[in-house]
């Protein structure tokens, strides 16, 4: 891989299943602030937390982070770290964009190295991760979203179609879409700047939007799914694997 990183981590307090999320303890340490350190840990770029709320962002000050403010308003996580990228990287030095959900505390730091390293290729505008689906009950969950693609190596495929269905249809492996994407800069650019497309509004699955338009993206194979914290139970899964990793 080629060219300068940054890592924009977006967050904000108005989560309907778990209001206040981001600084929710989480082993010690409000959950913004773990998957700050995982992001760090991964030594690939800078760091910086896209907020829209003054206590996100001194959570982060007082552990020695970075936070820029942007609008309340935006409509996804793509779009504010457009902004803040504007904000951080006035004079366009910054050649990748890697947008890590801010609800991932126990993310391996080597699978962002793993995502980025994908747009080596240069024909490739997004990369993103999955991991094979190994609980039955995932198959048929539409909360989980499915990758399907074209495989182009042991670790890789060119991504086709993402869906909340059970897909693709027969005998064979699902994979279990991670929401963590690599973008040139030039192919942010691009995508916030699309209208969102039929089949992202029917899936509801903003990454829908790339490929209808036309753009490339590769998926990198994982070994297993980050806890992704969006409820009660989910907090409490992160939070005894921080336990787990402290006995």
């Amino acid at each position: 891989m080629t060219g300068s990183v940054l890592v924009l981590i977006p967050a904000r307090m108005a989560s309907t299943r778990l209001p206040g999320k981001p600084l929710l303890d989480i082993g010690g340490a409000p959950m913004i602030v773990q998957v700050w350190r995982r992001a760090v840990e991964a030594a690939i770029g800078e760091v910086a937390i896209a907020c829209e709320d003054r206590a996100i962002a001194e959570a982060v000050d007082a552990v020695g982070g970075r936070a820029v403010m942007t609008r309340a308003d935006h409509a996804s996580g793509s779009d504010r770290i457009r902004e803040a990228l504007s904000i951080l990287d006035p004079g366009e030095n910054i050649d990748i964009v890697v947008n890590l959900q801010g609800d991932l505390p126990t993310l391996d730091p080597a699978v962002l190295r793993q995502c980025t390293e994908l747009l080596s290729d240069p024909a490739v505008d997004i990369a993103t991760l999955a991991a094979e689906i190994v609980d039955e009950a995932e198959r048929t969950d539409p909360n989980v979203v499915k990758a399907v693609g074209s495989r182009i190596s042991d670790n890789r495929m060119r991504a086709l179609y993402f869906t909340r269905a059970t897909a693709p249809w027969g005998e064979g492996p699902l994979y279990h879409h991670i929401g963590i994407y690599a973008y040139r800069r030039a192919s942010l650019e691009t995508f916030v700047g699309l209208p969102p497309s039929p089949l992202e509004q029917r899936e509801r699955l903003e990454q829908l939007r790339a490929l209808e338009a036309g753009m490339r993206i590769d998926v990198g194979l994982v070994d297993m799914v980050p806890i992704g914290v969006d409820t009660g139970p989910d907090l409490e899964l992160a939070r005894q694997w921080f336990a787990d990793r402290r006995a």
